[in-house]
C-alpha cells in the first residue's frame, strides 16, 4: 500500500495576505508605461499592426497580368475547405475568349462564406491554377451575414492582378502554335 505524504505548507506573512506585493508590481508596471515609456496605442483604421511573413488572411481569387480568370472551376478547393465555406458552381468558357482554348470550364459562381472560413489556407495550397491567394486583409466587417460571403466579383476585387512569374497559360498556346507550325 502507498504511504501518504503530508506536507506542511508555510503560512502566509501579513504582505502576502493583503496581496500588497502583487498590488504594488501591478502599479509599477502602470506608471512606468505611462511615465517613461513610448506609447503603444495605435490609432487603428489610419495606422496597423505590422503583419507576420507568414500571416494566413482573407482568400480571395486573382487574375493573371493578362486579366484573365485563372480559376478553372475544379472545384479542389471546395472538397478540401474544411468547415465548407467555399461554393462553386461550374459553367463554361465563353466561345469569344480564344486565348483560353485550352480550358474547359470556368466558375459561373464562386462564393467565400467568411462566417465559416477559419483561415487555413487549404484552398491556395491546393489551388492547381494557383487562383486563390490569402491576403494579408484581416479585418473584415459587415452588417449582416449576406455581406460576409463573399461572391466572385468581391473576390476578384479584394484579389485583383497579382504577377505571374510562370505565365502558365501563355507557355501552352506558345507550345500548341509550335506544334501546329511544324
Amino acid at each position: 500500500m502507498a504511504k501518504t505524504v503530508v506536507l506542511e505548507r508555510k503560512p502566509l506573512s501579513l504582505s502576502e495576505r493583503t496581496y500588497l506585493p502583487q498590488i504594488v508590481s501591478g502599479l509599477k508596471t502602470t506608471l512606468s508605461n505611462m511615465l517613461f515609456k513610448d506609447s503603444v496605442t495605435l490609432q487603428y483604421p489610419e495606422e496597423k499592426p505590422a503583419i507576420p511573413p507568414n500571416y494566413r488572411g482573407v482568400p480571395t481569387l486573382v487574375k493573371d497580368p493578362n486579366g484573365r480568370e485563372k480559376c478553372v472551376s475544379c472545384q479542389l478547393c471546395e472538397f478540401v475547405c474544411p468547415p465548407k465555406a467555399i461554393r462553386i458552381t461550374p459553367g463554361s468558357v465563353p466561345e469569344e475568349e480564344d486565348d483560353r482554348e485550352h480550358v474547359e470550364k470556368a466558375p459561373q459562381e464562386f462564393e467565400i462564406n467568411m462566417l465559416r472560413c477559419i483561415y487555413c489556407g487549404y484552398c491556395q495550397e491546393v489551388c492547381p491554377e494557383e487562383a486563390i491567394f490569402l491576403q494579408n486583409e484581416y479585418s473584415s466587417s459587415g452588417y449582416s451575414r449576406e455581406e460576409l460571403i463573399n461572391d466572385k466579383a468581391k473576390l476578384y476585387e479584394l484579389g485583383g492582378t497579382l504577377p505571374d512569374s510562370h505565365y502558365k497559360w501563355d507557355k501552352k498556346k506558345k507550345a500548341e502554335e509550335e506544334g501546329n507550325s511544324h
